[in-house]
């Protein structure tokens, strides 16, 4: 219809810039009368690529009540942090992630299977559990992966992170600048590198200013596990009158905890979360907390992973983000 040679139209329909305007013009012209679209998969025996790329979530499950897993993605603000972030950077390219989610031994092996396939150009990888075998999995199988955080054992894959000890260093200051005395904290799991990160990085901040013994409980970044953690640091500190927690989640838990208990916030007890998730906002008071760009480091996630799929051979990199505190009404 447009008069031209398929080469014309190809170049056309891919941006190249040596085409006349005029011709371009009337090549967009018949697309618009045809209704013509590429055939992606035509497309892909020629480039040996798909254009689709996977986001998966491996461990964010729990047991469910009728024996199985039950996914932990769509109630914790975090992992639509992540999403917003890979959508916002992949969506001007027209390119659109595939969840999968890998709660199981079983489920993992799916995901390597469907990759492996070439289901998937490759895999942006949110391990939310120490020893989680996918990562290596990935690398073993030489699917092009970029990990969310830091792994819990090296292993050549490129990863985003923050700098968390940096952003527990920031907590720590807070609270002694508020002139908190008994300051104790609730940890993530401790499996986690992040979870070490932050509790390390916040003791050591706050040896430097003199408090060299820091009571911790762990929780497991859930809220529930944050107000069985504040209730067990009542009853062993109860003179403490300040607390760094680990996620938002778990600082929501132990302000609803202080609260029943008639402590007031931040009068008797100053709290400061992690994360600045929209759970942060809900808290009454609203928390102050340490901010993470998770958005800005999915939204990296994703370039590197394209350009992994664009330059296979490049050697594995990181990047790490800067931390800042968010102040509200908590501490």
């Amino acid at each position: 219809m447009a008069g031209v040679s398929r080469a014309t139209v190809s170049r056309v329909i891919n941006g190249t810039r040596n085409v006349d305007p005029l011709i371009q013009q009337t090549v967009r012209e018949a697309i618009a009368a045809t209704g013509y679209v590429p055939n992606t998969a035509a497309r892909s025996l020629v480039t040996r690529r798909t254009g689709a790329i996977a986001l998966v979530v491996s461990g964010a499950g729990s047991p469910g009540p009728d024996g199985g897993v039950r996914s932990e993605v769509f109630v914790d603000p975090f992992f639509g942090r992540v999403v917003s972030g890979v959508v916002g950077f992949l969506r001007p390219l027209g390119m659109h992630p595939v969840l999968m989610l890998a709660e199981t031994a079983e489920a993992r092996d799916q995901v390597v299977a469907y990759l492996r396939q070439g289901n998937a150009d490759g895999a942006m990888l949110v391990s939310t559990h120490a020893g989680d075998p996918l990562p290596g999995q990935l690398t073993e199988a030489g699917v092009p992966a970029v990990l969310f955080a830091r792994p819990d054992r090296p292993i050549p894959i490129s990863y985003v992170d923050v700098a968390h000890q940096d952003g527990a260093k920031l907590a720590a200051d807070r609270l002694v600048e508020r002139g908190c005395r008994d300051v104790a904290t609730i940890s993530g799991p401790l499996d986690v590198p992040a979870s070490q990160d932050r509790l390390s990085g916040f003791r050591e901040a706050m040896a430097r200013h003199g408090f060299p013994y820091v009571p911790c409980v762990e929780g497991d970044f859930t809220q529930g596990s944050g107000e069985a953690a504040m209730e067990r640091l009542l009853a062993e500190q109860p003179r403490i009158d300040g607390v760094f927690v680990a996620n938002d989640l778990m600082a929501q838990g132990a302000l609803l905890v202080l609260r029943d208990h008639g402590r007031r916030v931040p009068e008797d007890v100053a709290v400061i979360g992690f994360d600045d998730s929209s759970a942060a906002t809900a808290c009454r008071p609203a928390l102050t907390t340490i901010r993470q760009p998770v958005e800005d480091m999915a939204a990296e996630m994703a370039r590197m992973l394209l350009d992994r799929i664009q330059t296979p051979q490049q050697r594995v990199t990181s990047v790490i983000f800067e931390p800042s505190l968010v102040v509200r009404q908590s501490a």
